[in-house]
C-alpha cells in the first residue's frame, strides 16, 4: 500500500467498497435481467463504482449533490488501485487450505480427460492470442505485442488474476493491459454464461436421452452466505479466537511465498545465464502464496493439525478478498484504454470465445467418453470466465449429478489450477514473452497445444476400449 496513503482514507475505500457491495447486492435482487445473467454481485458492484467514479458520471454528481469530490472520495480510488495486487495472495494463499489432497494417481483416473481439456482451452488461448497479435494487431493497430497473452490471464484466470498482474504489467512497461484484461475478463465471463446456457438449452433438445431434463436453478439471494447451521466455527476456540486462527494460517501461507520468491529469485542470480536480464524479479507473489498454502496444509496434516483449518471461514476470508478485488480492479478500470484499444479488444474477445466453443464442441466428445457435454461444459465456462461459470454450467447440464462432472472437476484443479487459470504458468506468461518474444512463445505454446490435444484424443480412445476406468 502507497505510504502517502492515511489510514483513514484506506478505512474509507474500504468501507466504500462495502456498501457498493450492498448496492449491488440490491440492484442484483430487482433486476431481472441481471440475475438471469448469473452475474456476481461483485461485478455489479465493481461497474457502479466506475459509473460513480471521475470516468463516467463523478463529475455531473459532483455539481448537482452536495458532495464536493462525489458520493465516492477520489482518494478511494487511488487506494482501490493498490489492493487487487494486495489481496490476491489472500486467495491463492487459501486456495489448498483445508482441502484433501489425494494421490495423483486417483486425480489422474478420475479426471485426466478434463485436464487434457482444461488444458486445451488455456494453451490454445497462449497460441491464438499471441498469433493474432503478431498477424494484425500489432502491425495494423499498434497493440504491444504482449497483448497476445491476455487472453488466458484474463479469461481462464478471471478479473482476480488479471488484478492481480496489474503491477507486472507496469514493470513491462504494458500498464494499460491490466485495464484490457479485466475488460476481457468481464466479456468473458457474460460471453460464456450466454454462451455456455445455449449451448446447454441446444444439447437437451437434441439429445434428450444423453442429459437429464434440466430443473430449475432457484438460488438464494445472491451475494450473502448462509450461516452454518452449527454456529461459529470452533477451531481452537479454546486458545486462539477462530477466525484469528484462520488468518493466521493464511498470513503464514503468505509469508512461506514470500520466502520462496526471494529463494528464486537469489537463485537465478547465482544459477541463471541471463543473457536478457532477470525473470523470476516480474514473478508476482500470488502463485507461490498458492504453494506456500499446499505446503502447510501438507505440514500440518503431517503433524496431525489437520484440523486448526476450518474450510468454512478460510473460504470465506478468500471469498472477501476476492469481492474487493474485483469491486476495485473494476472501479479503477481506463475506459480511454479501452478506446483507444476497441478493435483490439473486440478482436481478442472474438477469438478467446471461439477457441473455447471449438475445445468444448469438437474436442470435448472426443477427449471425455461418458457424458462430455455435462462434465466439458464445466471446463468451457472456467475457460471463459471463472471456476463458478463453470460449476453454474455444469450444474444446468446435469442438476441431478449423475455424470459425476463435479467431483472430477474438483479433483482437476489439484493438476490445473497450479500451473494455468492463475497459476505458475499464467505468472510466468508476460515476463517470458518480454523476454524470449512473442514469436518463441507462440511456438512452445502451439507445439504444448498440439501435444495436449494428441494426449487427450489417445486418452480418450483408450477410455472407449476400456483401457482404464473413467
Amino acid at each position: 500500500m502507497s505510504a502517502e496513503f492515511r489510514l483513514a482514507d484506506v478505512a474509507v475505500a474500504l468501507m466504500a467498497i462495502a456498501l457498493l457491495l450492498w448496492a449491488g447486492h440490491g440492484v442484483r435482487a430487482n433486476v431481472h435481467f441481471l440475475r438471469n445473467l448469473f452475474l456476481p454481485v461483485s461485478v455489479i458492484a465493481g461497474t457502479l463504482g466506475l459509473l460513480l467514479g471521475p470516468q463516467v458520471f463523478g463529475p455531473l454528481l459532483t455539481r448537482l449533490t452536495p458532495w464536493p469530490g462525489g458520493p465516492i472520495p477520489g482518494v478511494s480510488y487511488a487506494v482501490w488501485s493498490s489492493l487487487p495486487g494486495l489481496l490476491i495472495s489472500v486467495v491463492f494463499a487459501a486456495l489448498f487450505l483445508g482441502k484433501p489432497l489425494p494421490g495423483m494417481r486417483e486425480v489422474w483416473r478420475s479426471s485426466g480427460p478434463q485436464l487434457f481439456l482444461g488444458y486445451a482451452i488455456s494453451l490454445g488461448q497462449y497460441a491464438s492470442g499471441l498469433l493474432l497479435a503478431m498477424l494484425v494487431l500489432t502491425p495494423f493497430f499498434g497493440t504491444d505485442p504482449l497483448a497476445g497473452v491476455l487472453l488466458e490471464i484474463a479469461m481462464t484466470g478471471g478479473h482476480g488474476t488479471a488484478a492481480g498482474l496489474g503491477d507486472t504489467f507496469e514493470a513491462l512497461g504494458f500498464a494499460e493491459g491490466r485495464d484490457l484484461a479485466l475488460a476481457l475478463a468481464t466479456v468473458g465471463l457474460v460471453g460464456g454464461v450466454l454462451l455456455g446456457t445455449l449451448f446447454v438449452n441446444i444439447a437437451m433438445r437434441r439429445a434428450p436421452h444423453a442429459l437429464p431434463a434440466p430443473l430449475p436453478i432457484v438460488l438464494d439471494e445472491p451475494g450473502i452466505a448462509p450461516a452454518h447451521p452449527d454456529g461459529p466455527a470452533s477451531g481452537q476456540a479454546g486458545a486462539v479466537e477462530a477466525l484469528s486462527l484462520q488468518i493466521g494460517l493464511i498470513g503464514a501461507a503468505i509469508v512461506i511465498g514470500m520466502l520462496l520468491q526471494t529463494l528464486l529469485v537469489q537463485a537465478e542470480r547465482l544459477l541463471w545465464v541471463q543473457w536478457s536480464g532477470p525473470l523470476m524479479a516480474y514473478v508476482p507473489l500470488f502463485p507461490l502464496a498458492m504453494i506456500g498454502g499446499v505446503l502447510l496444509q501438507l505440514a500440518l496434516t503431517a503433524m496431525g493439525r489437520a484440523h486448526w483449518v476450518d474450510d468454512r471461514l478460510v473460504g470465506r476470508l478468500s471469498g472477501t478478498a476476492l469481492d474487493f478485488i474485483i469491486v476495485s480492479a473494476l472501479a479503477t478500470l481506463s475506459l480511454s484504454v479501452i478506446g483507444d484499444q476497441l478493435w483490439p479488444f473486440i478482436l481478442l474477445a472474438m477469438t478467446g470465445l471461439a477457441w473455447a466453443t471449438f475445445c468444448l464442441l469438437v474436442l470435448a466428445p472426443r477427449f471425455i467418453p461418458q457424458h462430455w457435454f455435462a462434465r466439458g461444459v464445466g471446463d468451457f465456462g472456467q475457460g471463459t470466465g471463472m471456476v463458478v461459470s463453470g460449476l453454474l454450467l455444469m450444474r444446468m447440464a446435469d442438476p441431478e449429478g449423475r455424470s459425476g462432472n463435479l467431483e472430477r472437476f474438483g479433483y482437476k484443479q489439484l493438476l490445473f489450477e497450479p500451473v494455468v487459470g492463475g497459476g505458475l504458468l499464467t505468472a510466468m506468461a508476460l515476463p517470458l514473452a518480454a523476454q524470449f518474444g512473442s514469436l518463441t512463445i507462440f511456438a512452445w505454446s502451439a507445439g504444448l497445444t498440439l501435444l495436449t490435444i494428441l494426449g487427450g484424443l489417445r486418452l480418450g480412445r483408450s477410455l472407449r476400449s476400456g483401457g482404464a476406468p473413467v
